[in-house]
């Protein structure tokens, strides 16, 4: 298969990324892919999950790419991707500028945005998506963004106001995580959600299932009329 490369970014932090990077990477690592996680981040935390995964589950290879340890290395090198690789899954940091953000965009990848339900996390999430299309011209670049309402409570007068915002913007809004401390025990184990032995994990399942065929649907074919759907089961 073809390289498929997916970012997962936002200007704000802790809004999930490094959540979403993992679950991705152990995702595509069930389908007996190739898949190298590169995180971007000082703290290191998909390293971390890596880390802590079992020696009998699918294997990730992580990538520490928030520094250079060997001067003598360029940049550009220790951040190619091996030609072996089917998936690769890209941490950025928060706080990154748009310049150097969209440095890493390559033709035809997938960039995932992950906001959360508060007033602060939607007034910076607005103004990181604009930068984005305009300083950083991401459409330019010919890479497709969409959108991920993460840690979400159903039917709360803060999430209602998060959705009317996500769907005002013109670009899909594809999915929402529920908050659960399914997400944080999976990332103790170095697991994602769907690897969990639960089935309290159903529901997120089924939420993460429109997230994978956005990612997975040919850019010209995709679509920016994808809207979110709730399991109709309350959580």
């Amino acid at each position: 298969m073809a390289l498929q490369r997916i970012l997962i970014t936002n200007a704000k932090g802790g809004c999930g990324k490094t959540t979403i990077a993992t679950n991705i990477a152990s995702h595509y690592a069930q389908q007996r892919l190739n898949v190298r996680l590169f995180d971007h981040d000082s703290q290191s935390s998909s390293l971390a999950w890596i880390d802590r995964r079992s020696g009998g589950l699918k294997e990730i290879h992580g990538v520490d790419a928030s520094k250079n340890g060997d001067h003598r290395m360029t940049r550009t090198w220790q951040l190619r991707v091996p030609p072996e690789t089917d998936v690769a899954v890209i941490d950025t940091p928060a706080g990154v500028e748009i310049t150097e953000l969209t440095s890493l965009f390559q033709q035809n990848d997938s960039v995932l945005i992950p906001v959360l339900p508060s007033p602060i996390d939607i007034h910076a999430t607005a103004h990181f998506i604009k930068e984005l299309l305009t300083t950083g011209k991401a459409r330019k670049r010919m890479v497709r963004l969409a959108v991920i309402a993460n840690r979400v409570r159903k039917n709360t007068i803060m999430y209602h106001a998060l959705e009317r915002f996500l769907f005002s913007l013109n670009i899909p809004f594809i999915s929402s995580l529920r908050d659960t401390q399914l997400y944080a025990r999976a990332i103790e184990l170095g697991v994602g959600v769907q690897e969990l032995n639960s089935p309290r994990n159903k529901i997120d399942l089924e939420q993460w299932s429109p997230i994978i065929r956005w990612i997975e649907t040919p850019i010209e074919s995709a679509s920016a009329e994808v809207r979110p759907l709730f399991s109709k089961q309350e959580y």
